[in-house]
């Protein structure tokens, strides 16, 4: 983030690409005239991956689409879940409808 703006800056006082690329030891192509032409700096995203429970979460939801109350411990068990009773619970919230 900081050499975004430090690039962003110096670009717009003049000097040019290959001088600020140089000058901060970083990649021409593929940092400095990608900051120079971005509106915002960069965000490092997460791509999604399964986890353990992704495979019950359409049961779960499907549970709680018809009782909407279901304690955690019982859903665990309606699934065949194996794993930590607390780490459900939480994926559970999170899957509510």
């Amino acid at each position: 983030m900081e050499d975004w703006a430090l690039i962003r800056g110096l670009a717009a006082e003049g000097v040019l690409k290959a001088r600020i690329a140089q000058r901060l030891g970083l990649s021409q192509t593929t940092t400095v005239i990608k900051a120079v032409n971005s509106d915002s700096p960069p965000r490092y995203e997460r791509a999604p991956r399964a986890t353990s429970f992704t495979v019950f979460g359409p049961q779960v939801r499907a549970l709680l689409k018809e009782v909407p109350d279901m304690p955690a411990a019982v859903l665990a068990e309606r699934v065949g879940w194996q794993g930590s009773i607390r780490w459900f619970s939480d994926k559970r919230e999170a899957a509510a409808p």
